[in-house]
């Protein structure tokens, strides 16, 4: 890691999460802490003793998603420091008439942050500040941290070095995704420090691959429309046909996102909204 800043890791491995949860220590005599990560007494356990009784000022969030933000309240109550983060948990859009959230067991509802934050507002501590970046698309609500005059950025899970963030509907927008990612270029910083896996280096050239990445699987996508391919299960069977199959349903809401970019813009037609069960063609 940096000077100032310590990283844990949630003993929460998964196929959506790599090696764990990253939680993260920002500061010196009085520090900030950064996704605390699953309801997980060990964990809890392991930020207490890394904080080693140093006054705790800030709990940010990064996103509400349950590996994330539900140990917010009980590191709270073993602190007193406020929570902050962008707000509750919410779809990206509305939902469709007979649809439910398919990731609302991923979700924490319950999340409520005492003080919530804006884009460009910065949060001051002992010896650091940070400013909240507003980045919606893998959460309606997710937020990337910039560490004012340092080279590095916390970007939560819109950017992780070791696989592509999950974009799925109604939870998160790809349209909202792509933007977010534009904001992030436009950010000088060449360090990252994700919410899963290692250290970033050269973040802005990830970045623009990230983009590009996205893009190619829009491509695709459309491709697949235009062969005639309509359903996403079958898209996802030859687009992902390389891709561990317990991530296939993950896929298919991927391909949904990008879909509903595409209805949105007229570029693909189906039957009312765009849903994972529906029919599409080209426009």
């Amino acid at each position: 890691m940096v000077p100032s800043l310590m990283r844990i890791t949630a003993n929460n491995p998964s196929p959506f999460t790599f090696h764990g949860t990253n939680t993260y220590i920002l500061g010196e005599e009085r520090v900030a802490v950064i996704d605390p990560g699953p309801h997980d007494d060990e964990h809890l356990s392991a930020i207490l003793n890394a904080v080693g009784g140093r006054p705790v000022s800030h709990i940010l969030v990064t996103h509400t998603h349950m590996d994330h933000s539900p140990l917010a309240r009980l590191l709270q109550a073993k602190t007193g420091a406020p929570i902050l983060a962008e707000g509750p948990h919410r779809p990206a859009r509305s939902l469709n008439i007979g649809e439910t959230n398919t990731l609302d067991a991923s979700a924490d509802l319950d999340f409520n942050p005492d003080h919530k934050l804006s884009h460009g507002e910065v949060v001051d501590g002992d010896g650091w500040a940070l400013k909240a970046l507003f980045t919606p698309g893998h959460t309606a609500n997710h937020m990337a941290f910039e560490w004012c005059n340092t080279d590095y950025l916390i970007p939560g899970d819109h950017v992780m070095a070791w696989a592509t963030s999950i974009v799925a509907p109604p939870d998160g927008a790809m349209a909202d995704y792509m933007a977010s990612l534009e904001i992030l270029m436009k950010q000088p910083q060449t360090t990252y420090f994700p919410g899963h896996g290692g250290r970033l280096e050269n973040a802005p050239a990830f970045v623009r691959a990230l983009r590009t990445h996205r893009k190619m699987r829009e491509t695709a996508v459309l491709e697949q429309i235009r062969n005639g391919q309509t359903s996403i299960q079958a898209m996802v069977a030859v687009i992902y046909h390389t891709t561990d199959k317990r991530l296939h349903g993950a896929a298919g809401l991927s391909v949904l996102a990008h879909i509903e970019d595409l209805v949105a813009r007229g570029v693909v037609t189906t039957d009312g909204s765009p849903s994972i069960d529906g029919t599409y063609y080209p426009a």
